[in-house]
């Protein structure tokens, strides 16, 4: 089971920023405003903290998420964010959101082959979930769901991005 020490600083922080960027592809594919994006937020932050609390959730999706509960985990994710996407409009943030999950997609395959299908699903899971928490009517808070065109094609490039 790989864990930290299996990776560059670098290559860690891909996987800090990683669930951050599932569930910004989704939220830049189509914005929804103050209230969708705050919903958004809340559906990735739910994930983190299922994971943090599932006692079969894989090694490695525990690794990051504990070091995200850190101080200096979630800087490091919040600093790399920022380079990352700074001065991007939102059709560049879906695009470079998706190309650090094809990054991260590389590094578990070349890092942590065992836990690298429970990782990307996890990431397809967080990216899923932040599709259906502002969709019209539904999400968390009541109503059916329902995802957008511009939504399902954005989880499709998740999906190929990731390799699942």
């Amino acid at each position: 089971m790989a864990d930290k020490t299996s990776f560059t600083k670098d290559e860690w922080a891909l996987l800090l920023r990683s669930p951050m960027n599932a569930g910004m592809a989704i939220s830049a594919a189509e914005p929804s405003g103050l209230w969708g994006l705050l919903k958004e937020s809340f559906a990735e932050g739910s994930e983190l903290a299922h994971a943090a609390a599932d006692p079969n959730a894989n090694a490695l999706v525990k690794a990051v998420v504990s070091d995200f509960t850190t101080s200096e985990g979630r800087s490091v994710a919040r600093d790399g964010l920022k380079a990352e996407f700074a001065n991007s409009k939102p059709a560049e943030i879906k695009t470079k959101a998706i190309d650090s999950l094809r990054q991260v997609a590389v590094v578990l395959a070349a890092k942590a082959p065992g836990d690298a299908a429970a990782f990307k699903g996890w990431l397809r899971e967080i990216s899923q979930k932040t599709a259906e928490a502002a969709s019209e009517g539904g999400g968390l808070f009541g109503g059916g769901v329902q995802v957008s065109d511009a939504e399902k094609a954005t989880l499709g490039e998740i999906s190929g991005a990731l390799g699942i």
